[in-house]
């Protein structure tokens, strides 16, 4: 029987396949058995328009069997079969598309999507396979036909036997190396998880023996109406995609530009490694039930990243890479369509089950304001009304929205504090003035919190204004009066405490914030204090710093002390200056870079030096 040779180019495209298309050799069995389902598919279509043809749903169905003995394993289908020209066409041509052609000729047909295309996925198989044995017969045909390759050399038909109308797909596994294992493509567990991590919602029996391995029926597929909370619940933990339970689903079904299922969930958890570089996002996503990627991160902006699920289209080729999906156009349009989903139900979650929303973002909500600060604040406009801050005047959790809403005719801006925790803001003097004019303050405690509210920069027409900065924009009263008037009276004063404090401060002046406190740290520009502290602790911190401002409390009575010291003892006043600038430090949490001359000093005042 004369050996007949695939072309120079298929050739050539063989050993890319192998090497480079498909990463994972456990491939090959969801491609094999794609094709057995094509082949099945086949039959249904030539009943919907043969009378002579009954399509008995029972009768169509999909074997596996491993030989441990003779290490073979066998894909089998009762599909429509091959006469020797389809063998010719199909397994001659590496890549020619026999379901592609038949998909093409009955595109006016009513029914299911044929998926793959079977000359490259039949040749996945020999990544694991020295040779390969195709016996089929074709419905309506008395012959059989035997096809046989050990690869690249080329290919041998020649007449067969074989009872019934359908395709054996014999794999003769290649023998253990150093360097490898084949064996486990012969183990019946390892088949079994293969078929249901790639197989299961093949919508025909895939058998073992005499268990059914696969579903069959995809939960995606069914009609909402049929589903209970419960199904979507087993559906979450049967998939793995998290120990907790999901806080809410989203279940899309979407027939336009873009066709597409999908189910995603929002975890009510944080995984344990969500915030470090081994985290890896993404969906999983399926071609007409058979899954394609484990994590597809195209379908997920990052700021979602914590989104789990699936989504399935028929739209997309099966044998699709990751570099082809980054620049394919349905992708793109269904991750749109999924990104404003998931936007859609964190609002209604955010408005009618707040208690949820809540909890939702006590665990992802820092991701959000990542997803703000990122890519220069271009995802402001879709994540700002997601954000959540603690309130002075709430004692909770407030949005943005909320925040303007209440605000008096006569705030200009939107007042935030930052510190550590809840506990420190509150004792912070530069709130004071703020407070007392009634105004609500956010309290940010997370690192990210500023740097994300600098990229948003006004809400709803009013910007954000720290405690901190150096203008306030509140109207002046009687007290602030009185320290415009000292500030210039005492001019000298503050002058030679500057000088004391050297490049430590740009200015001392008297404060129009402080009401009870004696001094406080105040900003100018756009580095806050508690952005000097973060940049800081980053491995590449570039020594940027706040310019900082001592502000002095001329209604407090340490600025009389100040004053005495100032005409009668100028030593004493550095002294003094440099208490109140280590006590600005100590209530900002910032380093003192000098302990042991901070306690001298404080030693000297006991003393009364």
């Amino acid at each position: 029987m004369a050996k007949k040779q695939f072309k120079a180019e298929s050739k050539r495209l063989l050993e890319l396949m192998i090497n480079s298309i498909y990463t994972q050799r456990e491939i090959f069995v969801r491609e094999l058995i794609s094709n057995a389902s094509d082949a099945i598919d086949k039959i249904y279509y030539k009943a919907l328009s043969d009378d002579n043809l009954v399509f008995n749903k029972e009768d169509y169905y999909i074997t596996v069997t491993a030989d441990k003995d003779n290490r073979t394993l066998t894909i089998s289908d009762t599909g429509i079969g091959m006469t020797k020209e389809d063998l010719e066409n199909n397994l001659g041509i590496i890549a020619k598309s026999g379901s592609l052609a038949f998909k093409n000729e009955n595109e006016a047909q009513d029914g299911h999507n044929i998926i793959g295309q079977f000359g490259v996925g039949f040749y996945s198989a020999f990544m694991v396979a020295d040779r390969i044995s195709v016996i089929t017969k074709a419905l309506g045909s008395d012959e059989a036909f035997k096809w046989e390759s050990t690869g690249a050399d080329g290919y041998t038909i020649a007449a067969g036997e074989k009872d019934s109308v359908g395709t054996d797909i014999i794999l003769h596994i290649k023998e253990n190396t150093e360097e490898d294992s084949y064996d486990e493509y012969l183990e019946e567990y390892r088949l079994k998880s293969i078929i249901k991590k790639y197989s299961d919602f093949i919508r025909f029996p895939i058998k073992m023996g005499e268990e059914t391995v696969n579903s069959m029926v995809p939960i995606w597929r069914k009609n909402k109406n049929e589903l209970t909370q419960e199904d979507y619940d087993n559906f979450y933990t049967d998939k793995r995609y998290g120990f907790d339970k999901p806080l809410k689903h989203i279940h899309i079904s979407a027939d336009g530009a873009a066709v597409y299922n999908a189910i995603l969930y929002i975890p009510e958890q944080t995984p344990f490694d969500y915030y470090t570089k081994e985290y890896e996002k993404g969906l999983e996503l399926y071609s007409n039930g058979v899954l394609i990627m484990d994590k597809c991160s195209d379908l997920l902006p990052d700021y979602f990243g914590f989104v789990k699920g699936m989504v399935d289209s028929a739209d997309l080729s099966l044998n699709i890479s990751r570099e082809m999906l980054q620049h394919d156009r349905q992708l793109s349009l269904i991750a749109k369509n999924i990104k404003n989903k998931i936007k859609s139900q964190l609002l209604s979650l955010l408005k009618d089950e707040r208690e949820k929303y809540d909890r939702f973002y006590k665990a992802f909500g820092r991701q959000l304001k990542y997803g703000v600060y990122s890519d220069y604040g271009t995802n402001k406009e879709t994540l700002q009304d997601l954000l959540l801050f603690y309130s002075s005047t709430e004692k909770k959790l407030v949005t943005l929205d909320e925040y303007v809403s209440r605000m008096p005719e006569d705030q200009k801006f939107i007042y935030y504090a930052s510190g550590e925790s809840i506990a420190r803001i509150e004792k912070l003097p530069q709130t004071e003035l703020v407070a007392d004019k009634g105004y609500e303050i956010l309290y940010f405690t997370d690192d990210i919190d500023e740097f994300a509210i600098k990229m948003v920069m006004t809400y709803k027409e009013k910007p954000f204004k720290s405690v901190s900065s150096g203008d306030l924009g509140i109207e002046a009263d009687a007290s602030e009066e009185k320290s415009d008037a000292e500030e210039s009276d005492n001019k000298e004063l503050f002058e030679h405490m500057a000088s004391a404090l050297a490049d430590k401060v740009s200015a001392v002046k008297a404060s129009k914030r402080l009401k009870s406190h004696p001094v406080c740290l105040s900003t100018e520009g756009e580095v806050t204090i508690e952005m000097e502290k973060i940049l800081k602790a980053m491995p590449d911190s570039q020594n940027i710093k706040a310019d900082k401002v001592l502000e002095i409390n001329v209604n407090h009575d340490v600025f009389q002390s100040l004053k005495d010291a100032y005409k009668n003892d100028k030593e004493k006043l550095s002294l003094y200056t440099s208490l109140l600038y280590h006590q600005a430090l100590l209530i900002e949490g910032l380093p003192i870079q000098d302990p042991v001359e901070f306690t001298n000093d404080i030693c000297k005042i006991m003393v009364g030096k």
